[in-house]
């Protein structure tokens, strides 16, 4: 199964190539922003992004993050792995 992940932009490098910080559930994870990041990538902090692989693959609001991340909280007791996507090894 693959999963995109929501999760929300909290620290970006000096340059697009950088990788960025984004926090789901909690945990910290580094994330390449190039293939969303338009201008500067401090433009790109508080973003919701959807994450796959360990790349930002679109940009998206918070609403829909927020939606698709009660949706995979729903779905964590009866699905091992979306707890470890979620949460990494925590």
């Amino acid at each position: 199964m693959c999963l995109g992940i929501p999760g929300q932009i909290v620290a970006v490098g000096d340059s697009v190539t950088d990788n960025a910080q984004v926090e789901v559930c909690g945990v910290r994870r580094d994330v390449n922003i190039a293939l969303v990041c338009e201008g500067e990538p401090s433009e790109m902090l508080g973003k919701w992004v959807l994450v796959h692989v360990g790349f930002a693959m679109s940009i998206i609001d918070e609403q829909e993050a927020r939606d698709t991340l009660d949706a995979l909280l729903a779905m964590e007791s009866v699905e091992e792995d979306v707890s470890y996507f979620l949460r990494g090894n925590a």
